[in-house]
């Protein structure tokens, strides 16, 4: 059974220079602490990534997983679902980026994850919330770098 958490943060920068640097995936290995590669299989006509596959650390191993992604409603949004990978069976979720009057942005995450190892639903449940905190985190701390 999938693990769900959300999770919001307020970059001080344009929503779509959030959605730019959410999007350019073969950065994520310069910003992301855990993902150790990312690879462009496939872009759609904007150069835009798919289906992305990537290697990252997640408990103590190296894990390997494919992302396809969906931007029917960017640039307010994208998704993404879980194609192919180890030790997972479900990694699907969407970014939404939302303009506030001063010229910051909101930026939401939503996450749905389904470890394939057993694990106790504690351990699941706390290692979603720190992808979810972390990610959202070394997203603003890049989209302040590249101002």
């Amino acid at each position: 059974m999938a693990d769900h958490a959300s999770e919001r943060i307020r970059i001080d920068a344009p929503a779509d220079r959030c959605f730019d640097v959410a999007i350019d995936f073969e950065s994520y290995p310069e910003w992301a602490k855990d993902v150790k590669s990312a690879v462009i299989i496939e872009a759609d006509d904007e150069g835009r990534g798919t289906k992305v596959e990537y290697r990252a650390a997640a408990l103590g191993r190296s894990v390997r997983y494919v992302l396809a992604y969906d931007y029917a409603d960017a640039p307010d949004s994208f998704s993404w679902h879980f194609v192919e990978g180890d030790m997972l069976r479900q990694l699907d979720g969407t970014y939404r980026f939302e303009a506030e009057s001063d010229g910051s942005t909101r930026v939401h995450y939503d996450l749905s994850v389904e470890i394939a190892v057993p694990l106790p639903g504690l351990i699941k449940r706390r290692a979603a919330a720190l992808i979810m905190g972390s990610a959202l985190k070394e997203l603003k701390a890049q989209v302040d770098r590249v101002k």
